[in-house]
């Protein structure tokens, strides 16, 4: 069993890079992947921790993307490294999540809502990959939501009062910068762009002629039935499978590492597949 979608408080999760580990050993993961939010500062302590647990590290990232869908478009990134012209760009996009930050508190305080961006940087903490699910743990605790998900809902979700854009790679770029770093790319679960099952089709088509590597299908959050469906789009667009639980912690309740919902079993065969995808 591997997990190849988790998140630390370098990004938008709970647990330090890691306790993420070791809960991937306690879970009886072969291999993880920490994929924080574009960034990878996370890997130092992660890899620290894998060697010292004697589990596999891949190291990895999570792009959030621009895209005509209606929903979001995350890329997840494999085998990269801090030293990469990936990286490089993934610092850039960090000062475009800053601003769009400083926007976003902007609009709940035209709104009356009681919050300061130092607040949001107090309960990011060391994260470097400062975002939204920080702000909404604020407004959580300043009882302007009741929940992380209501606090999306109610302010940060697109087309909400608060909601803000910010500078993001194309699904293109995303790809194309990736494999110019050595790395592999898979979609993050798919369904999250809210495209009909034809339009998803070809998008995915799209995005295998571009280049896309995989497709995110064994993930903590879909069913059975939504995870077969997955796994036949990515065989009919000669796509590798990827999975993983998503974990975040206490923002995303419910899910744990390796086993996300309780029924969640990535098979490793499925990181020996991305292998050999690199050779």
């Amino acid at each position: 069993m591997i997990d190849l979608h988790t998140h630390s408080t370098v990004s938008d999760g709970t647990d330090a890079p890691a306790e993420v580990v070791r809960l991937a050993v306690d879970a009886g993961c072969a291999a993880i992947a920490l994929t924080d939010h574009d960034t990878l500062d996370h890997l130092p302590d992660a890899r620290v921790a894998a060697e010292t647990a004697g589990i596999r590290l891949v190291p990895g990232c999570e792009i959030s993307c621009a895209t005509g869908a209606p929903g979001s478009m995350h890329v997840l990134v494999y085998f990269v490294e801090e030293e990469s012209s990936l990286a490089a760009r993934l610092a850039s996009l960090q000062r475009a999540r800053d601003e769009r930050n400083h926007r976003i508190v902007e609009a709940l305080r035209s709104s009356d809502v009681d919050i300061t961006y130092d607040e949001v940087l107090a309960e990011a903490g060391d994260a470097s990959s400062v975002g939204r699910p920080h702000v909404a743990r604020v407004l959580v605790r300043k009882r302007a939501a009741t929940s992380i998900q209501d606090a999306f809902d109610r302010w940060l979700a697109k087309g909400k009062s608060a909601y803000a854009e910010r500078d993001r790679l194309t699904p293109d770029e995303a790809v194309e910068l990736s494999h110019e770093s050595g790395a592999l790319t898979s979609l993050a679960h798919p369904y999250s762009l809210d495209l009909s099952e034809d339009a998803l089709d070809e998008y995915v088509a799209h995005l295998a002629a571009v280049g896309l590597d995989a497709l995110e299908c064994t993930y903590g959050r879909y069913s059975a039935g939504e995870r077969e469906e997955l796994r036949d789009l990515a065989a009919r667009h000669g796509l590798a499978a990827t999975g993983g639980s998503d974990y975040h912690g206490e923002n995303k309740p419910g899910l744990s590492v390796g086993t996300g919902r309780g029924d969640l079993c990535v098979p490793a065969e499925l990181l020996e597949g991305l292998e050999q995808l690199r050779s």
